[in-house]
Formats: structure tokens, C-alpha cells, sequence
């Protein structure tokens, strides 16, 4: 602020710089909000063990596939992996709102019936993004984990489920417990 203008010949150098992009991702990861890590076995789920094999959504297969072996059906994975998009309801009538998500914070009650059931089968990892606040009440007596991000890269996400990054996050606003 104290120097608004860019220097066009150094800006060249700076921009996209290797050491940045790297301290950029870093941040990302570290970012991410652990809410939940139980234990199976006496061992925390994350951070998840190399060669599991993993049911994933919301998460690019070639990600998920650098911490393990991705399976289509929950019932062979060793842990199910599932990223939220924040819950909202498309509405068009008001002035912005196809721009911005309103309506409830709550997520729909077919994805959550559906993840209860994966939470049967398998240890679940429940990364919701909180974009606006969410109703994470649904999944925080079924998911193993329960981490949050406010738009964390896949790559970030994959870091932090590793163990490369420690996520050291808080929360940035209160998240309601229901309605």
C-alpha cells in the first residue's frame, strides 16, 4: 500500500517464483482446521498409512492415487475419503444471490444418509469446505476425521492427510451446532 506501482522489470522475476509457490502451498495446507482424529486400533486415522486403499469424492482420483490405491466401491477401501462443497440452495430471485451460496447451512439429507452408511463400512474422512458456516453436526459422531478448509488445493488437502504438513488452522467464525 505504501508503494502501489509494480516495477515492470523485476515483477517477471517475482511472479510465480518457486520459493513462493511453495511457501503459497505450505500456507494452504496449513490452513486446514483438524476438528476430529479418532483412533482405530489405537492409531489416529490421520495421518493415513501409505498403500491403503482409498474410496474417494470430491478429490481428483491422480491425487488421492499419491497416498494409495483408489477403489470405486467403499466396501474394499481401507478409508473413505469425501470433500463437501459448502451447503447451500441455488436461488435466483434476489439481487446477487446467483453469485453468492445462501439459504440453510444445512447438507442435504440424502449426502448425509449416504455417508452415514459409508461410516459403516469404513473409517471416514469428511473435509467440508466452510466458504460460508455449516451444520457439521450430521457427521461429528460417524466421521473419523473432520477437518475444514476455506479454499484449500487438492494437492494442500493431500499434504495434510499425509503428514507432510501439520494443519494448524482455526476456525475464522463460530459454526452453528443446528438450526
Amino acid at each position: 500500500f505504501d508503494d502501489p506501482f509494480v516495477d515492470e522489470d523485476v515483477a517477471a522475476e517475482v511472479v510465480g517464483r518457486e520459493d513462493f509457490r511453495a511457501a503459497g502451498h505450505r500456507a494452504q495446507a496449513e490452513s486446514m482446521v483438524l476438528l476430529e482424529n479418532r483412533t482405530v486400533d489405537g492409531v489416529p486415522v490421520v495421518p493415513l498409512r501409505p498403500g491403503l486403499r482409498l474410496y474417494v469424492e470430491g478429490w481428483p482420483v491422480e491425487e488421492a492415487a499419491r497416498l494409495g490405491v483408489v477403489v470405486d466401491d467403499p466396501v474394499d477401501a481401507d478409508v473413505a475419503v469425501v470433500r463437501l462443497a459448502p451447503p447451500f440452495e441455488p436461488r435466483d430471485d434476489l439481487f446477487l444471490e446467483t453469485v453468492f451460496h445462501q439459504g440453510s447451512l444445512a447438507y442435504r439429507p440424502g449426502l448425509v444418509a449416504r455417508l452415514r452408511e459409508i461410516a459403516r463400512t469404513t473409517p471416514l474422512v469428511v473435509d467440508a469446505d466452510l466458504e460460508r458456516p455449516a451444520l457439521l453436526d450430521a457427521f461429528a459422531d460417524v466421521a473419523s476425521v473432520l477437518v475444514t478448509h476455506v479454499g484449500v488445493s487438492s494437492a494442500a488437502f493431500a499434504d495434510v492427510l499425509s503428514g507432510a504438513v501439520v494443519p494448524r488452522g482455526r476456525l475464522p467464525f463460530e459454526v452453528p451446532r443446528s438450526a
